[in-house]
C-alpha cells in the first residue's frame, strides 16, 4: 500500500449501491397508501428509492399536510420494519467486493439517507456489521441533516477522514454532487436506482458496471 495518492477509505451509499431494497420499500409504500386511503400521485417504481422518507411520502401523497405525512410515515415504518427488512438482499457481487476490500485493509463506511435503525438491522441480517467502521444517516441527529453533502461533511469531520485518500460510491447524481462538494472521488454504481447514462457523467466521476469493477485489480484504488 505504498504511495501518497492511494485511496484506502471507501464510503458507500446503501440503497441501490450495496443492497436492492426496492421490493420491500415499494411494498411498504403501497401498504401505507392503501391503509390511509390515499391514491399515489406518482408511479410506485424504483425512481422513488433514494430520497429521505418524508420527502418521498409527500410526493406520493401529493400533500405536505403534517397529519397525512405522519400517518403515511407510521404505516410505512410498520410494514417496512416488520417485512421489508427481512426481504432485503445484497446485489450480486457485493459480498465478494467487500471481502476483497477487507482482506486488503481498506477502511469501509456507510453514508445513507436510509433511517439509521433500519440500516443497522439490515447490516446485521446480512452479516455485514463488522465490515464497516461507521454508519452515518440523516436521522442520526435531530433535527435531521438536510442532505448527503452535509452528512458526508459530518462524517469526514468527526472521523478525521483524509479527503485525498477517500472515495464515495453511490447510485444517484446527487451522490456525485455530495462527493464533489466534499472534495471526494466519486464512483457511480450504474446497477442501482439512478438514471445517469455513461455519456452524462460529470468530469472526474468514475463509472462502475458491476461491483467487481470497484475491486482493487480493476479500478486500481491503491497506487502502485
Amino acid at each position: 500500500m505504498a504511495g501518497d495518492n492511494k485511496t484506502d477509505v471507501l464510503v458507500f451509499d446503501f440503497d441501490g449501491t450495496l443492497i436492492d431494497s426496492a421490493p420491500g420499500i415499494l411494498d411498504a409504500f403501497a401498504a401505507a397508501l392503501r391503509e390511509t386511503g390515499v391514491a399515489p400521485c406518482v408511479a410506485l417504481d424504483v425512481n422513488l428509492i433514494g430520497p429521505p422518507l418524508t420527502e418521498t411520502l409527500m410526493r406520493l401523497g401529493g400533500s405536505d399536510d403534517p397529519a397525512l405525512v405522519s400517518a403515511l410515515t407510521e404505516k410505512f415504518k410498520h410494514h417496512y420494519d416488520s417485512h421489508g427488512v427481512a426481504t432485503t438482499a445484497a446485489y450480486a457481487g457485493v459480498d465478494a467486493m467487500l471481502d476483497s476490500f477487507v482482506a486488503h485493509g481498506i477502511e469501509l463506511h456507510i453514508a445513507t439517507n436510509k433511517r439509521l435503525s433500519v440500516t443497522h438491522a439490515i447490516l446485521e441480517q446480512l452479516g455485514w456489521t463488522e465490515r464497516f467502521a461507521s454508519v452515518y444517516a440523516l436521522d442520526m441527529v435531530a433535527p435531521r441533516l438536510p442532505g448527503k453533502a452535509q452528512l458526508l461533511s459530518k462524517q469526514i469531520g468527526e472521523l478525521n477522514l483524509d479527503k485525498t485518500r477517500t472515495a464515495y460510491i453511490g447510485d444517484k447524481r446527487e451522490d456525485g454532487h455530495a462527493a464533489g462538494d466534499n472534495g471526494l472521488k466519486f464512483y457511480y454504481a450504474s446497477w442501482g436506482y439512478g438514471d445517469v447514462l455513461r455519456d452524462q457523467m460529470n468530469a472526474g466521476w468514475h463509472w462502475l458496471s458491476t461491483p467487481a469493477d470497484l475491486c482493487l485489480q480493476n479500478v486500481a484504488l491503491l497506487a502502485d
